[in-house]
Order: C-alpha cells, then structure tokens, then sequence
C-alpha cells in the first residue's frame, strides 16, 4: 500500500506522540527523562524557526527570541511571585513584541540579508544583557530561575515532562493549523514568488511581520521553557550555536514540512547522545556536519522525503 507524504506525517506524528507518551515508563532512569524533555523542548525551538522559513524568511539569530522569551518569564516570575506556568506565555509575549520591531526595520530585507541582521541582534542582546542589564540579570554569572515545579513535589520530574510534552503537542498542532489555513497558503505564495502573491491581493511586509512575531513567540515559549526546567539561566543562552542548532534540526529532518523539525531534532539528539556515550567530544561535530552534508546531497527535502525516495528505488529496482 503506498502512502502519500501526508499520510505518512501524519502517522509518524501519532507514532512519535504514541513513544512520547510512554517514553518514561520504559525506563526509570531520570537522565532519560531529562534529555527527552530538552527533546521536546528543542522540537518546539526548531518548528519556531522552520514557520519563519515558509514564509520565506531566514534567521541565525533565533536564539535571541529563545532567551528573551527566557529572562522576561523568569523576570516576571520572580519579581511577581506567578506560577511559571504563566510567566512562560507572559515571556513568549515579550518576545514576540520584540521579534515585530526587529520586523518592522527589516522585514522587507531578503532572506540572508535579514538573516544577517537577526544573527547581529542576538550578539547585541547578549552584549546589553551582560553590560547595562547586569544588575537586573547578573551579568554571566546568571541569576536563578524559578523551576516549573518545586522539587519538593513528589514525581515532580515526571509532571514537568508531561507539561512540557503537552505545551510541545500543542505548539504542533497551531503550527499546523497555520500552515493549512489561509494565512498559512499567503506564507506559501510569498516564499513562491513574492511579485505574483502581490499582485493576488497578499500584502508581503503584513504578513511576513505576522511570521515574525509567531516564529518569535514559540522561540520564546521554548527560552522559558527550558530555563524554568533547568531552573538557572545566564547569557550563554544568546551564543551563536544555540541559533544554529534550529537551522540544522530543520534542514536534516525537511525544511518547511511539519514533520521536518520533529524528525531532525529526533534523529539528531539520538546520534549526538549516542556518539556522547560513545566517548566522543568534538569529533561529534565532525560526524554530524558530514551526516548534514549526505543529507542536503542525496536527500535535499531532508529525512521526510526518505520513504518517498526508497519507493521510487524500490519501483526501479523491481522494472530491472
């Protein structure tokens, strides 16, 4: 029985969420239970990124949206006393206003052209945060943050990973909905050809901002996120790898698919602990930037298209 892409997304999801779900009953060790959790929460960084790339847009500089999203929650959360169940939609927020400035000035830039500006805007968040907002963030020493739950809870890992699974669902489920309705097929037609969606009434700058300012917020839902699981946050959250590790999650799984971000980041953290285990430290760069290169090769629409391709080779095969 062939299956069409759709059909096979939408079975690998239910699958995944399927394994997610009972994940942590296979196995008791919390190491585990820690790294799907950060999993999780990469998913949602990468599908952030990947919902800016279908409307045509780039950025290396994601990770400033990731840890703005990040210090407003623990801000709020410690100056206010709320729940980090709140503060982390309050921090998304803020990032997201920041990501529809950052859109104003430059939303009109093309894509390595704005992708260059949001990497220079991350080193600019970092140098302010550690220079004029030290008494408020620490400087590099960081400040505390408060945990999603008190560690006083008992099973308190075990409903922090739930929540974060349920938030990761649900992040899904809207960026789907997005990219199927009518301003999901306006992001389309504009990373298609900008000249024609114009001319079919789609306002680029509108609704490239309005991609900007999601894109920015489900970064800064995963900041607060993982902060608030980790419980410490410090600038090192605005480095350059952290902007880069979103591009590479989507470009290995399939850029600007639903599914892309969640196999990527899948296959990619099994293959980094995996070599990690192995005893490897920097030669764990090597191989995942040659696995990078062998995909954008031989499978340019990422690892979503590999049941497609091994189809077409086993149709070949059966012809000769």
């Amino acid at each position: 029985m062939k299956l069409t892409r759709d059909e096979w997304t939408r079975w690998g999801i239910i699958l995944t969420v399927a394994v997610a779900l009972i994940a942590p009953f296979l196995s008791g060790n919390l190491y585990l239970l820690n790294l799907l959790s950060l999993m999780l929460i990469c998913i949602i960084f990468a599908s952030a990124w990947n919902l800016l790339a279908y409307s045509g847009q780039g950025s290396l500089g994601h990770a400033a949206f990731f840890g703005i999203g990040a210090y407003a929650s623990t801000l709020i959360a410690v100056k206010s006393g709320v729940s980090p169940y709140i503060t982390i939609f309050l921090g998304a927020a803020v990032a997201a206003f920041i990501g529809i400035l950052i859109g104003l000035t430059c939303v009109r830039l093309k894509e390595w052209f704005l992708a260059m500006v949001t990497f220079g805007f991350a080193i600019i968040v970092q140098t302010i945060t550690v220079s004029i907002l030290t008494p408020v963030t620490g400087g590099w020493d960081g400040i505390a943050s408060p945990r999603l739950l008190s560690p006083d809870i008992p099973g308190y890992q075990l409903i922090e990973y739930y929540s974060i699974l349920i938030i990761t669902i649900a992040s899904i489920i809207a960026i789907w909905y997005i990219m199927k309705s009518r301003i999901g097929l306006a992001f389309l037609a504009i990373r298609e050809n900008e000249l024609e969606a114009r001319a079919s009434g789609v306002d680029p700058v509108r609704y490239r901002l309005l991609a900007f300012a999601m894109s920015a917020y489900l970064a800064g839902v995963a900041g607060a996120l993982e902060i608030h699981h980790i419980g410490y946050i410090t600038p090192e959250i605005f480095g350059v790898d952290l902007s880069f590790w979103p591009v590479t999650y989507v470009i290995f799984g399939g850029l600007g698919t639903l599914a892309g971000p969640i196999v990527g980041t899948v296959v990619l953290t099994i293959i980094w602990e995996g070599l990690k285990m192995a005893g490897l430290t920097f030669a764990r760069y090597v191989i995942v930037g040659v696995l990078l290169i062998l995909v954008i090769i031989f499978l340019p629409k990422g690892l979503v298209d590999l049941p497609d391709q091994l189809q077409k080779w086993w149709k070949a095969r059966k012809k000769a």
